[in-house]
């Protein structure tokens, strides 16, 4: 860097100084020193390597310099990752085929959860775009689809259920009892998402076999209000309705439409019921009975309601559209042991329950909380 100053001083003092103009060289040997000191710098390049000036013109002023190596870089953590997510993978597979081989009802029971567990998050998304839609559009819950509004229902019911669980989980170390709970009593604290096929029959069957309990003590609670009514044919009606039913006969829709009037006022208006009754009635519609008398007919009120803006979005959907495990599950919640019957009388059922359902004023549903015992219970073979 000191060469270029050397050389123009040795040169300088050659040179004779005139009077006329004096000369003041330390700002232009400054100049000079910082010019050669900028020029070898560039020859030198950044960093270790070949020099800037030796491979092409400088770069413009800045201008970011981006590493080839970056890029590359990038692209190996991108393989890197892939390779390690197709490894484990192959793992999993490994895994899942040795279960299947030596464990073969654990590996039942390890299916059966990890298909759960996808089931759930897809079913979370699911819902989350259904509330998403709800706010965006303003809208209310019997305002939406059919399929959409017994989604949020079922849903709701389903974290209801998976509380109690969750409350116990959280104590530490109590999630090693929740899990031997869970393996030995399935039914009662696992949702649905958890069950095998073959438990799925077996815990509706015993899901039906408790509210079924129940249907006895709805029928003589409704021939008991008869005997109280003031109208006398009417009267004779409903007796002769009841009498018919625990002979083991079927009414038609239109036998239970034609005393629909009885059922709006007292002693068989929801309000109007006895607590007998309405705890029959809670049995049938998977509700606790252990509640007060008030929330007992506010709670049955609401689900029956509820049942009843299922049935206008399905009368506008069209059961032509149903799958057959939408139309099961829907006779199933209107009171009908559907997991033995065919689709052709799962329909024929529920195309005559519709036929009722839907001409029923709010004012009316003591007739539809009724009609899930009466229309189901000697429908073919659904008490077997």
């Amino acid at each position: 860097m000191a060469a270029p100053c050397g050389h123009f001083r040795r040169r300088s003092r050659d040179r004779p100084r005139t009077a006329s103009r004096p000369v003041t060289w330390a700002p232009a040997k400054m100049a000079l020193c910082r010019a050669g000191a900028r020029g070898a710098l560039w020859r030198l390049g950044p960093g270790p390597g070949p020099a800037w000036g030796l491979l092409g013109p400088r770069p413009a002023r800045g201008a970011l310099r981006i590493p080839a190596r970056g890029c590359s870089a990038k692209a190996g953590s991108r393989g890197a990752l892939a390779a390690l997510v197709q490894g484990v993978k192959r793992l999993n597979g490994h895994y899942e085929r040795f279960l299947q081989r030596c464990f073969p009802r654990f590996y039942a029971l390890y299916a059966t959860f990890t298909g759960g567990i996808r089931s759930l998050v897809v079913e979370v998304k699911e819902i989350r775009k259904i509330r998403q839609k709800m706010a965006r559009q303003r809208l209310s819950a019997q305002q939406l689809p059919y399929r959409e509004m017994e989604r949020l229902r079922q849903f709701r019911r389903d974290v209801i259920k998976a509380i109690p669980v969750g409350v116990l989980a959280i104590p530490p170390f109590a999630n090693f009892l929740v899990i031997v709970l869970m393996y030995f009593f399935p039914r009662q604290l696992l949702i649905r998402y958890f069950w095998t096929p073959s438990q799925q029959v077996e815990f509706l069957d015993a899901y039906h076999a408790i509210r079924s309990a129940a249907y006895a003590e709805v029928l003589e609670s409704l021939a008991l209000a008869a005997r109280s009514l003031p109208q006398p044919q009417l009267q004779t009606q409903l007796e002769e309705l009841c009498a018919k039913v625990q002979r083991g006969s079927q009414p038609h829709a239109a036998e239970l439409y034609a005393v629909r009037s009885l059922f709006s006022g007292p002693p068989l208006a929801l309000s109007k019921l006895r607590v007998s009754h309405v705890r029959a009635l809670s049995h049938v519609l998977f509700l606790t009975p252990r509640l007060p008398a008030f929330f007992l007919r506010h709670r049955l009120r609401s689900h029956v309601l509820e049942i009843r803006h299922l049935d206008r979005a399905l009368l506008r959907l069209g059961l032509g559209q149903l799958s057959e495990e939408e139309l099961r599950a829907a006779c199933y919640l209107r009171g009908l042991n559907s997991t033995h019957l065919g689709m052709a009388e799962c329909r024929a059922w529920l195309e005559q329950w519709l036929r009722l359902s839907c001409k029923l004023q709010v004012s009316e549903v003591s007739l539809l909380a009724n009609s899930m015992v009466l229309l189901s219970l000697n429908y073919l073979g659904a008490k077997e």
